[in-house]
């Protein structure tokens, strides 16, 4: 726990590295995956592998944490010694979770509890959740501040992601049916990201999957500049992806990355992409996240 007692919240849609989220006890709130026979919690009681398994014979659907089991985690911070929560949700854009938390945060008495929308998803909302972890534990940064410096930290954060099968984001409403047949037929591939206000929308299409995988790294080296010093983070669904190439290449598109975050992909993500589902993101340096990578010799591989 740390010196100022602020519990991290989060819920699975966010791609925080398990082990990360063990050392920071960070509290996972695991959405929820619908088969027709039985519901599972993401990452609880169901794999990412058992997922892609799956998706050869049905495609489930997902929700939201309930509010009770939102109010369960909170209260099960608060007898754990925890007197304050940050709660660090996937896009309002996305899913009704950050209001879902938010309404139920407001209800649990005696326990200030600030709700962070990243607007975003998977390993770019993950990073903000290890900027909060992070902050608690340094303690240089007040309660009261925090959600202005996540916030801000949130707004600058890129992310950036294509899948080789467009399959399920015809199926899930992401893309047309005339969008589907065309990048079918000519191999033409979607790069999206989420747009200010959390929504998915896509950047470029482009034709060929090496040259979609460049295109993104380039998007992320054009964004990089922005900043004096970041952090690149990347997950993809494949074991097999080419993590080490793309290391080698990004460090050389961007001379100011200071380290790198590797990740799968949780369960409730694959459900609507795939297997195939490659992301990159990119998020201005803190001080915390410095000294957290510097010790971990800029690299921390979580998958």
């Amino acid at each position: 726990m740390n010196k100022e007692k602020i519990a991290i919240i989060t819920d699975s849609g966010t791609n925080v590295p398990p082990a990360f989220a063990k050392k920071y006890d960070i509290r996972i709130l695991p959405l929820q995956i619908s088969y027709q026979k039985k519901s599972y919690q993401s990452g609880v009681d169901i794999t990412s592998d058992e997922v892609i398994e799956r998706l050869k014979t049905e495609i489930p659907t997902t929700s939201l944490p309930s509010p009770s089991s939102i109010k369960n985690v909170l209260s099960q911070c608060k007898r754990d010694g925890y007197e304050k929560g940050i709660i660090v949700t996937i896009s309002s854009g996305l899913s009704a979770t950050f209001q879902t938390c938010e309404l139920v945060a407001n209800q649990i008495e005696d326990f200030p509890c600030a709700v962070i929308d990243t607007k975003s998803i998977g390993v770019a909302a993950g990073m903000t959740v290890m900027d909060a972890a992070l902050m608690a534990e340094a303690g240089n940064t007040a309660f009261e501040e925090m959600p202005t410096r996540l916030e801000a930290l949130a707004e600058d954060t890129l992310v950036l992601f294509t899948v080789k099968a467009l399959d399920l984001l015809r199926k899930g409403g992401r893309i047309t049916e005339a969008q589907y047949r065309l990048g079918s037929i000519l191999n033409i591939k979607p790069i999206f990201k989420c747009n200010p206000n959390g929504v998915y929308e896509t950047v470029k299409k482009v034709r060929g999957w090496d040259k979609t995988i460049s295109t993104m790294q380039h998007l992320v080296a054009e964004k990089a500049k922005d900043f004096a010093e970041v952090v690149i983070a990347y997950c993809a669904a494949e074991k097999t992806a080419p993590m080490k190439e793309w290391e080698k290449e990004l460090k050389k598109l961007i001379p100011n990355c200071r380290g790198f975050i590797l990740s799968g992909v949780t369960p409730d993500l694959l459900v609507h992409t795939g297997p195939s589902l490659i992301g990159f993101s990119v998020q201005p340096l803190t001080p915390e996240m410095q000294l957290y990578l510097e010790e971990h010799n800029g690299i921390v591989n979580a998958f």
